[in-house]
């Protein structure tokens, strides 16, 4: 009797026994942990985007800023699509650029860097003209280029100089006045007044003197707002010179010509 009752305690005390123990130990994951070498990011990965690193999302594939793309996407001017775009500009300055009414500048023959960077101070305001501003507005950058490609490849019609003008203002263009501080005008409009493309220098040759004059006097009394270097050179040099430098420059350009270049005579034995 007294055997079956140990017998009974000690069975009892086992199932107790295993069942602290099962309460105790913690449930058996269902899969195994992940290594160490696994759980953490690989060198140089970002955790919180690398596909490899569980629980997390999939990395996304790189884009580039929108300006990178933009200027990815930006083509040289097309002058077949800029000759359909340039309708509305034919109305002031001539379907081929050359512009009958002396108030609108001559456009043919006008580098096309320079007649996109204008286009894009009209748009931002940083160029101020009422008129110029509302006609660039929709224009894209690619527009722009396209424009000044079509101009470029037309050619300006030449004009007249005043004959009592053309020494003063031919010194002044192709040797300035040191005493007054005054630079040539060919230093960075070129001998023959085509400008530098890449400098943004415009083209001056063959343009309307009513122009360049206007131009000028605005530059003599009033200076710049702008931010721009080159108009602030303008200015600088404007402000320089009295009505008569200013007259007599503006008549040169309108009468500077270029001449196609004569094919070199064969040598002669």
């Amino acid at each position: 009797m007294k055997f079956r009752h140990a017998a009974a305690a000690i069975t009892a005390l086992l199932v107790m026994n295993a069942a602290a123990a099962q309460t105790a130990a913690p449930a058996k994951p269902a899969s195994a942990p992940a290594p160490a070498a696994t759980a953490e990011a690989k060198p140089g990965a970002n955790a919180a985007t690398d596909p490899a690193t569980p629980g997390m999302p999939k990395a996304e594939t790189p884009t580039a800023p929108a300006g990178a793309e933009a200027t990815a996407a930006l083509k040289p001017g097309d002058a077949t699509a800029g000759q359909g775009k340039a309708a509305v500009c034919g109305a002031c300055h001539g379907m081929d650029g050359n512009s009958t009414d002396p108030q609108y500048p001559r456009l043919a023959g006008q580098n096309e860097q320079y007649i996109a960077a204008q286009l894009a101070a009209f748009k931002s305001g940083k160029r101020m003209n009422p008129i110029m501003m509302g006609f660039a507005q929709p224009l894209s950058e690619q527009d722009m280029h396209d424009l000044g490609a079509y101009f470029a490849t037309k050619t300006s019609l030449p004009g007249v100089a005043d004959q009592a003008l053309v020494d003063q203002g031919q010194t002044l263009y192709r040797q300035g006045d040191v005493d007054r501080g005054i630079p040539a005008c060919m230093a960075c409009h070129g001998p023959d007044g085509r400008g530098n493309p890449g400098a943004h220098y415009p083209q001056v040759t063959s343009q309307h003197a009513k122009y360049v004059e206007a131009r000028l006097k605005a530059w003599h009394d009033n200076g710049t707002q702008s931010d721009d270097p080159h108009t602030k050179i303008m200015a600088g040099i404007a402000q320089k010179l009295d009505e008569k430098d200013i007259a007599a420059v503006a008549s040169y350009l309108e009468g500077l010509h270029t001449n196609e270049p004569a094919a070199a005579a064969p040598a002669t034995p």
